[in-house]
């Protein structure tokens, strides 16, 4: 039951539309989806580059985990996310192979995704999303 692949490469920024100026400039990455998430705290853009997908994160407050995120490391890379088939059985496989979670159970993600965090404890540092993409 391995990933389909990554499924996107989410990015911390301090500015949303200086980000996508920039990742449109340098790499002609285009605009997939924009959304404003308060629930989660954050205002996201999907681009695509190529094949691949990089999903931008604004704050929309320091209190918010990626306003956390950016006061103790700066902008940068947020997580990775990987593409699997089936959401539940892949949370279990984590939990059995001892993965620390963060979400037991699938929850809405950004742009309608189900989504569940693996903590950056189990994964060397690295904060990693899992996503059932239909």
């Amino acid at each position: 039951m391995p990933p389909r692949g990554i499924h996107h490469l989410g990015v911390a920024v301090e500015n949303l539309d200086e980000a996508l100026d920039t990742y449109e400039r340098l790499f002609g990455a285009e605009l997939e989806h924009r959304e404003v998430v308060p629930e989660q705290g954050v205002e996201a853009a999907a681009v695509r580059v190529g094949e691949s997908r990089v999903e931008l994160l604004a704050s929309l407050g320091a209190e918010t985990p990626v306003g956390k995120f950016l006061a103790n490391r700066g902008p940068g890379m947020h997580h990775v996310a990987y593409e699997v088939e089936d959401l539940p059985a892949m949370l279990a496989h984590l939990a059995r192979s001892g993965a620390e979670l963060i979400d037991d159970e699938p929850r809405q993600g950004l742009f309608g995704l189900e989504v569940a965090f693996v903590h950056p404890h189990a994964v060397h540092g690295v904060l990693s999303e899992v996503v059932a993409n239909g």
